[in-house]
């Protein structure tokens, strides 16, 4: 094996400490779920109705994937974070039921496709934008075929479109936070912590 693949295996290997806190990051973004679904969504979803703009209010599903991604930087992370935020959120009930579980199976591999493309190398904002569109992608797509199969297609043309929208927005918030976090120490094991001006 050269040194570049022994290098490239390297940084692809997840360690303890990427394991710890990618996981961290999944069961405290499945309680956010839990609250978000439980008591906020409803109100705040109850104004767009059955429009196709509803996927506007569904960005803080897609940005575990995203953070995750962003702080471990190891392939996987994305959908890993996403998966486990989805399945801690089951636990405290959710009106989808198992279905949450796929969402975040799709949303994870929504964001993961983009990172894999980008040879997991790239992880500033464009980046993380790039990875919550795929992440939005994804939603918006498995969304118009298991929740809204009804639509017509420009509506969902429409529905999936938002959820890109709200993928965007949910990769510039979890870019955000990697450079908050990163400001007070926390993430000094990580790349993340080390590097605030990628491309």
């Amino acid at each position: 094996m050269s040194e570049t693949e022994t290098a490239q295996l390297r940084r692809h290997r997840w360690r303890t400490v990427d394991i710890v806190v990618a996981s961290v990051i999944g069961v405290v973004f499945g309680v956010v779920f839990a609250v978000w679904n439980n008591l906020l969504y409803s109100v705040i979803n109850a104004p767009l109705g059955a429009l196709p703009i509803a996927p506007l209010a569904s960005g803080v599903w897609l940005i575990p994937a995203v953070l995750g991604a962003l702080v471990v930087r190891r392939p996987g992370a994305a959908l890993y974070t996403e998966v486990l935020a989805a399945t801690v959120s089951m636990f405290f009930g959710s009106a989808w039921g198992l279905s949450v579980f796929l969402s975040g199976v799709w949303q994870g591999l929504g964001a993961e496709v983009v990172l894999a493309l980008l040879v997991y190398r790239r992880w500033g904002l464009g980046a993380a934008v790039l990875a919550g569109g795929g992440a939005g992608l994804a939603m918006g797509l498995y969304e118009i075929v298991t929740y809204v199969p009804t639509y017509s297609w420009d509506w969902k043309v429409v529905y999936t479109g938002c959820a890109v929208v709200a993928g965007v927005a949910a990769g510039v918030l979890a870019w955000l936070l990697v450079r908050a976090l990163a400001r007070t120490g926390a993430l000094a094991p990580f790349a993340a912590g080390r590097a605030q001006n990628e491309i």
